[in-house]
């Protein structure tokens, strides 16, 4: 079972002909205007509400269920008492968006959208409103006395910039907006504290969960089965990982047609991250010496070994699962330098 929020929907209701978005515009049709939720009708807790009945219907029988809570996320607002929560908190603008960086393409650049304070209150006070919901889930898995018998993952799909390189949202390679939360909590699997440095993507969900399982698969995967790190099995240690990661394009097959759109695709290593745009010039940063992500050592020498070794794997993970981007010119271009001796990068 699950129970969703398809779009960023703040207030919702339920009839009897099913959950519906309870904030409508003057035509009737479903508006992102936030209304007056309360503890009830706000999307969070009523997703919440739903899956905690649930589980005490199903609590003595195996299930499987799924939450997808919309928040944090635009439009930014939120219930009281969380709308109010954090706006005596001093939130001073990242110091990305205030320094000149080195090389920077045009989504790691300053932006010219303004720092808005506000927004953070809201932000945390939306974080804020999930913790107290998760906690709700817990309580009610204990109170059943199935929470060390649960595997539960808590994850999300981006972040969002929140200031970052003066800008906000998500879609961008940078660490505030790809990089995410994964949690596991799987008693007697999982020790806890667990904590696994190596990157890890979207794909690598699904083999990495139904191993911990002892679920058989036989289906192809994208992704790959990190269940020993999570494990600490002594043979996963020191696996070096790269996870691979794309944003934009007009077409999901190369086969098909493939219209130049924004759009980038990059190799992310404990240490490096390597990114092609189709629009931008490449980018190496070392996310452990420079966590804001202001230097771009793309023309950097000493830098050059890892760079090819990073594209020959980025190249080969794209040319087997159809990656779209591998269309495009300057990406083609981009890679071709990347992966031969040539110094220094020549398209600047």
């Amino acid at each position: 079972r699950y129970m969703f929020n398809r779009g960023h929907w703040k207030i919702l209701a339920e009839d009897a002909n099913g959950p519906r978005v309870a904030s409508l515009d003057a035509n009737g049709q479903p508006s992102y205007d936030p209304g007056k939720p309360d503890e009830k009708s706000f999307t969070t807790d009523f997703l919440t509400d739903r899956a905690i009945k649930f589980i005490r219907e199903n609590s003595g029988d195996p299930f499987c269920y799924m939450i997808a809570i919309p928040d944090p996320h635009g439009p930014h607002n939120v219930r009281a008492p969380y709308d109010t929560m954090y706006d005596h908190f001093d939130f001073q603008q990242p110091a990305s968006a205030r320094a000149t960086g080195h090389l920077l393409p045009d989504y790691a650049n300053k932006d010219s959208v303004r720092f808005r304070p506000e927004w953070m209150s809201i932000y945390f006070g939306m974080v804020k409103c999930i913790d107290d919901n998760v906690g709700r889930l817990l309580d009610t898995l204990r109170d059943e006395g199935i929470l060390e018998n649960t595997v539960i993952v808590f994850t999300s799909d981006h972040g969002d910039m929140c200031g970052e390189h003066g800008r906000y949202n998500k879609g961008r390679p940078m660490e505030t907006s790809a990089r995410i939360p994964f949690i596991v909590h799987a008693p007697g699997t999982v020790p806890a504290g667990t904590v696994m440095p190596q990157p890890f993507g979207t794909v690598d969900f699904k083999p990495t969960l139904l191993s911990l399982l002892g679920v058989e698969d036989s289906s192809a995967n994208q992704g790959r089965d990190f269940s020993g790190h999570f494990r600490q099995d002594p043979a996963a240690i020191g696996w070096q990982s790269l996870a691979f990661v794309r944003n934009g394009g007009s077409s999901a097959d190369p086969r098909g047609e493939y219209r130049e759109d924004t759009g980038w695709i990059g190799a992310f290593g404990r240490q490096f991250k390597l990114v092609f745009g189709t629009t931008d010039i490449p980018v190496l940063f070392d996310i452990e010496n420079d966590p804001h992500e202001l230097t771009n050592l793309i023309d950097s020498p000493k830098h050059r070994v890892i760079i090819r070794q990073m594209a020959r794997e980025l190249k080969r993970y794209a040319e087997a699962n159809y990656e779209p981007h591998l269309s495009s010119t300057r990406i083609r271009a981009d890679l071709a330098w990347a992966l031969s001796d040539e110094l220094p990068y020549p398209f600047l």
